[in-house]
Parts: structure tokens; sequence; C-alpha cells
């Protein structure tokens, strides 16, 4: 008879996450006022380190697993067709019953959207399209009602060129702001001696200069990214003084922590010196005081607070991680490497061919440099990101997305680190169908289209495909809840502000949540499992068959002393082809407690046969 796929029991004794929930839901019920700051909750936390798990000191946010919501894609409740945090709340069940602890919320403050709210106007403003601070409060009421944390966007390498700091950096040379920014000026141009050319030749990450020259001052100011984004000068104490200010703020108000966009570009190279193109990214980001910087707002701020997070870590390296993730260094939590998720790109958006084996070979490394003073993240899709599934997995056919869908998430949480899942994963969400400029609405495309098509570089069709294959707009359409019009994502009679994929008619939440066997009830079991054993937190990992093409094959162990061992295999078809798979070693699968596959054969000894984008997961 076939194995039947269940949950085991949850661990017996209670996790560090699951005490202090029980904790905050004892404060909740008394009455007592929330203590943002507490120093009580450090010497908490305190005493839960001391209880290691095979080496590491617990903690909520290593067994958390975290759902990131893109604000402006994720519910419309007013019907302007623009997502909003009342939409969010209007929805807590769903991701509460899907089995996330943790929220991740992309930028909501006030902005004028030049680069979808990574652009601030106003830190501690909520964009007007997405309500007000009082809808802010309630979401978080809600979210902390339901035993849930949240966490933040912290947007603090730039600003937006209509923050007051900067509208006051510009006006004058010798105001008070202006060295909130960098100013510079141009070099002499021979050519044109009116126009001063750059003060160095970096490039921005959304194409063109990084120096925008000002007429008001005629001097140049930085901006890594879009021009409405100029960099802030953390040299400059005032400047980290209020951004520390501003951390309060949110905290304060009950926020659990924070995601770091592009957080280790902070420290920019003494004098600003010209860079080599093929290192630049790499220099910028490991500049002279990015650790020291770090190190401050952990003592100013979060060493105050029991929090979360999570650095967006462009241009490090694994070699690198420990630097800002080991917990003697007191920096951050984790941060985001993008080895894994970069492994199918060549440059800008165009496709490599990648093999199964380069894939294991990531997590492996990760497994070998991180310690366990060290904490290390697991995701493949972002608000940056292509889809999930058109990324990774195969929309060939409607089966193949679905299993395929599953199984990545088999994997992702089952590894090591914390795992994070993007709006829409859940239900298998695919690439939009783009086919020409006019339908992104993505400025790193809009710029790119200028410096690579217009200028002769690259075909208008070659450009237009690459962009739908890779592009940033696939993962921010709106999240599909029904097959209403427009996905149930609005009541607008018009089009939302980003359309939303047509295929929603049969991908979508509500579907999703009706059918036993679809991906979103999938995942509802895989997070349960992964919330059940402490092995897929703080257990070994090992890779069985580092170099087989089609088959990942590893183990989750975690011994207790005084408690029975508690053992995984995971086995992964990355393939729609059927494979008869021998299991390495000595490991004989027990039971079978989960499958994407309804009625999976039972492992014969330690033979399994998997059919196409199958994922097992035995204990033994």
């Amino acid at each position: 008879m076939p194995a039947t796929p269940d949950v085991p029991c949850p661990h017996h004794t209670l996790s560090f996450l699951k005490i202090a929930t029980l904790l905050a839901a004892l404060v909740c019920s008394s009455g007592a006022a929330q203590q943002p700051a507490a120093s009580q909750s450090g010497v908490n936390t305190a005493k839960a380190a001391s209880q290691l798990i095979n080496g590491y000191a617990p903690a909520w946010w290593k067994e958390a697993v975290v759902y990131q919501i893109y604000p402006r894609s994720f519910a419309d409740s007013n019907g302007d067709g623009i997502g909003d945090l009342n939409g969010i709340t209007q929805h807590l069940d769903y991701l509460k019953k899907l089995g996330v602890n943790v929220i991740w919320l992309s930028p909501h403050y006030d902005s004028p959207n030049a680069d979808n709210g990574y652009d601030i106007r106003d830190y501690r403003k909520v964009m007007k399209e997405f309500g007000t601070m009082a809808d802010f409060d309630r979401m978080l009421a809600a979210i902390k009602a339901r035993h849930m944390k949240l966490i933040v966007d912290l947007v603090v390498n730039h600003s937006s060129d209509e923050h007051r700091w900067f509208v006051e950096s510009r006006k004058s040379k010798d105001n008070p702001y202006r060295d909130y920014y960098f100013w510079r000026d141009g070099k002499p141009n021979a050519s044109d001696p009116e126009h001063p050319l750059p003060p160095n030749n970096w490039h921005s990450f959304f194409s063109g200069s990084a120096w925008q020259w000002d007429d008001i001052t005629k001097q140049f100011y930085l901006h890594l990214f879009a021009v409405k984004q100029p960099d802030l000068n953390w040299e400059n104490p005032k400047v980290r003084e209020d951004v520390y200010s501003l951390m309060k703020f949110w905290l304060d108000k009950g926020v659990d922590g924070f995601r770091m966009d592009v957080i280790p570009l902070i420290s920019k190279p003494v004098g600003l010196p010209d860079l080599d193109p093929r290192n630049a990214v790499e220099v910028l980001a490991n500049g002279p005081h990015r650790d020291e910087y770090l190190q401050e707002m952990n003592r100013e701020v979060l060493s105050k607070y029991d929090t979360m997070t999570v650095g967006e870590a462009i241009g490090i390296s694994l070699k690198e991680t420990p630097k800002i993730v080991g917990s003697g260094r007191h920096e951050l939590n984790m941060i985001f490497n993008f080895d894994a998720v970069r492994v199918n790109r060549g440059e800008f958006y165009s496709e490599r061919k990648w093999t199964l084996p380069e894939l294991k070979a990531i997590y492996d490394r990760h497994a070998t440099a991180l310690g366990k003073e060290d904490w290390d993240t697991v995701f493949l899709s972002n608000h940056d990101n292509p889809r999930l599934v058109s990324n990774f997995g195969d929309t060939t056919t409607d089966e193949f997305r679905v299993r395929s869908a599953k199984l990545i998430e088999t994997m992702l949480l089952t590894l090591r680190g914390t795992p994070y899942i993007y709006e829409g994963d859940e239900l298998g969400m695919t690439n939009y169908p783009f086919h020409k400029l006019d339908d992104f609405n993505d400025i790193e495309v809009k710029n790119a289209w200028k410096e690579r098509v217009e200028s002769g570089r690259m075909p208008e069709a070659e450009f237009i495909a690459e962009s739908a294959r890779f592009g940033r707009d696939n993962s921010r359409t709106p999240m599909q809840w029904s097959s209403a019009a427009n996905g149930g994502f609005t009541t607008a009679s018009g089009k939302p502000w980003l359309p939303v994929n047509p295929n929603y008619t049969s991908i979508n939440a509500k579907a999703e949540v009706q059918s036993a066997d679809s991906v979103y009830r999938y995942v509802q079991r895989a997070i349960a499992l992964h919330h059940s054993s402490l092995a897929f937190t703080y257990g070994d990992y090992k890779d069985l068959d580092p170099e087989h093409p089609q088959v990942y094959a590893y183990t989750r162990t975690l011994s207790t002393p005084g408690k029975t061992a508690e053992r995984f295999l995971v086995l992964l078809n990355w393939s729609e082809k059927p494979v008869d798979y021998t299991i390495p070693g000595d490991i004989k699968p027990v039971k079978l407690v989960l499958s994407n596959v309804p009625g999976a054969a039972a492992a014969q000894g330690q033979s399994v046969n998997l059919s196409g984008w199958e994922a097992r997961v035995y204990s033994y």
C-alpha cells in the first residue's frame, strides 16, 4: 500500500518561538501595555540563548517562516486600483492559516514613487495611497493579535529627492543639510566647458551615470540608483542620528525589526575614486566604515529591542557574510546572499544555463562557511526577481507548474536558515506575458531601454524577451485572490496600477484554499512540517549526492541529549523525467511525512521511483 503523508507531532520541547508567543499572549490577555524597548526582553533573550540547541543560540527569528508583502500589489480595499494597508489587514487570517509567523512589509512610507516606494519622502508618514497611520496601527495590532510579527523595510542608503533633507541640501552650499548628501564639483569638459563631466566613473544600478548635475548650486549629487534617489552621507554623524531616531520611532510602535535595503552600500570608498567596473559593486559594498556604522546602529538602537534584522547584501560574498551576521559582531541577524537566486542569470536580464549540482554547491558552501555563530536565509524570490515557479520550476503544463512549485517550496522549507516566501508563491503564480515596453512599469526596465535599445546596443525584440523573463514587474503584478474581475485584487472599474496576470481565472487564492491538493494547501503542510521539528531549524545538513544531475538528496538531523534523534531525508527530483534513485549510504526511509504526489509509492529499502518534479520528505 502507498505510504500516507502526514505531519509528525510537534517537538515535545517547546521552541524559543513558541515560548515567546505564549508569553506575548499572556501579556496581551492581562491588559499590560506593550513595552517597545524593554530591557526585560533582552534578559529573556539572554536566558534563552544560554540553552544551546545543537550549538546554536535559539531565537524567534531563526524559527520563523517569513512572508513578504508588496503592499501596492497585495489587496486594494478602497477600489482605487492600488493595494493598501487595510487590504492587508483584511487578509491576515489567510496568512495565519497558511502558517507564516512573520510578515515583511515592503516600503509603506510617504513617497513620490519613482521606485515604487524605495524613494522615501517622509519616514514617519504612511504613503497616502496605502492609507493613514491609524490604518498602520490597526494592521499592526491585528498582526499581534494573531501572534505574528512584523518587520518593515528600512531604506536609508538613499532618500527621495523630495525629502525635506534633500530639499534643504540643494538650496545652497552652506545649508545645514548640505552634507546630508554627496555633492561634488564636476571635472573640466574641454569639448563643452559649460557642462562639466561627472566627478567619477560610477555607474547607476538603474543605468547611466551615478551623478546628476544640479543647476541651483552648480554641482553634482550622487545617486547609485534613480536620479530621484540621492545617496545619504553616512559619514555625517547627524545623518546617522536621524536614521537611528526614525528606527526607534517604528520600533516604539511595536514593529519587530527591519529588512534593510542595500545596506552594505552606506559606507563609500574614501575620496570617491574611479572604480573598475568589473568589481565596482564589491568595492562599494565593502566600504571602510560599513561595519563601524552597523555596529553603532546595533549599539544605539537594535540592542535595546528584541528585533529581527535582515540585510539586502548586494556585493557581499559568502566569505564576507560572517563579518555582518556573526553573533559576536553585533551587526545584523542575517543577510540575503544572491548567489542562489541568480544562478541562472547572466549580465543584466540575460539567461545562463545552470545545473542542479551548481545550485547544490551553493547551499553546500553556505553550510560550510556559516557556523554556529552565524545565520542564513533561504529564498529564491522577492519583489526584485521573477515569479518563483517561472524562474526555477516548470510551467510547460499546469501539472508540472503545480508539482514544481510544491517541490521548490519543499526545498526552501527544509534547508538551513530562515525561509522566506514571497506573496503569490503559495499559489504558484507565474510571470506576466509582457509583449512591449509600454507593458512595463519598472524604472529599471525603462532606463535600461534607453541605455541598451535606443543606443543601438541591443535589438528591441531581444530586450523585451529578456525583460519579460527576468523583469521585476513579474513579481509585482497584483495578487490573484479569486476569478472575479482583476483577480479580486480591486473593485476598481478601470485597470489596477499594474495589470493582473490573465491566468487569474484558474490560478487564484479562493480556488487554491478550496482544493485539498493545491499549491496553497501543500505549502501549508510544508510550513507545518517545518514548525513541527527543530531539526529543520537547528539540525545538521548533509548533501548526500552532490553530483547527481537530477536529484537533490539531503538530510536534516538533530540529536538532543536524553531525547530521540530527529532525522529527515529530503528527496527532490528537479526534472520532468522520472528517475529510479538509490539512496546513498545506509539511510533507510521509515515514514513518508510529506509528498507532492498523491499516493506516492513507498520506498523499497533504499530504492525509490520518483516521478517528474516529485518531492518527498521521509523520517528515518
